[in-house]
């Protein structure tokens, strides 16, 4: 167990000492643009000209074009931050949440998805505001005639202390298993994320209940997210579980890749301790899908 805690803490430095991504930045990107047509183009460029009916753009690589306005489906603004070596970096579609453990990024008011993982876990989350989010999820047992199904309900708040450096938040997770009687369980959670959207550092404390009993011992969880592309990300989450008569890590490695605005997460979940006598990996496999309309602040 000393070799599995100094092996995390080890992990903890890493991921907080990584420098930051050096991007190249251009004096015009602040008033560049990506446009999103309802063929699934997309377009990156500064806007020459703009009328009810077209849209005139001027792309590094197409030169000047006009697009219709019937044509487009959505216009959003790219920061500096955004392009590194000719290559535009946009922002990360799944900010908000590693594997499964949420961080103190919000969403957006009028911004969600929808997260699936091994077709059976399905959860919708919703920006209600800038801080505050909910969301619903279930596993459909009644799908394969079984009497029980988990339901959830999850809250969480969230404030920036630093802009894209320091953010606190706290939250819960309350359900019930449909069908059983006294089968409320849930979690209350607090969080803080050190570092920016793209490359952070996790620490949350959660106390779990079920049955109407609290836990006495709280989880730790450590996760962490690091950039490692236009379109990559790699990810780990880990729990540390404490019980009065035993002590079990809960130890995670994988990746994210963002396909358009869809977000695929790949990795496994590695027990460790407790009364787990031999080396297991779970794998995990998610898909997360973007809805709504994210609100600038």
């Amino acid at each position: 167990m000393k070799k599995t805690l100094s092996v995390l803490i080890l992990l903890i430095v890493i991921l907080s000492g990584i420098p930051k991504l050096s991007y190249s930045q251009n004096t015009q990107d602040s008033t560049k643009y990506q446009i999103e047509t309802i063929d699934g183009n997309e377009y990156f460029g500064i806007i020459l000209n703009q009328t009810s009916e077209t849209i005139r753009i001027k792309t590094d690589k197409l030169g000047e074009i006009t697009i219709p306005q019937s044509e487009i489906k959505k216009i959003s603004q790219l920061t500096a931050v955004q392009s590194k070596n000719g290559t535009y970096w946009l922002d990360n579609p799944q900010e908000t949440r590693y594997f499964w453990a949420p961080n103190g990024y919000s969403l957006k008011q009028g911004e969600g998805y929808y997260q699936n993982v091994w077709v059976l876990f399905n959860q919708a989350v919703y920006g209600i505001t800038n801080h505050f989010s909910a969301g619903i999820g279930t596993v459909p047992l009644f799908l394969f005639a079984s009497s029980y199904t988990p339901a959830w309900i999850t809250v969480k708040f969230s404030v920036p202390v630093v802009e894209n450096k320091f953010n606190l938040g706290i939250g819960a997770l309350m359900g019930t298993v449909v069908g059983e009687s006294k089968a409320g369980f849930g979690i209350l959670y607090g969080i803080a994320t050190f570092g920016s959207k793209d490359q952070n550092l996790n620490i949350g404390l959660g106390w779990g209940y079920a049955g109407g009993e609290m836990a006495s011992n709280p989880t730790i969880n450590i996760s962490g997210m690091i950039r490692t592309g236009a379109k990559g990300y790699f990810i780990t989450e880990n729990y540390f579980i404490g019980t009065p008569d035993n002590f079990m890590v809960l130890m995670s490695l994988g990746g994210r890749r963002i396909i358009k605005h869809t977000g695929l997460d790949f990795g496994a979940f590695i027990p460790i301790g407790g009364d787990i006598g031999s080396f297991i990996a779970i794998p995990w496999l998610g898909l997360t899908i973007p809805f709504g309309t994210k609100t600038q602040n």
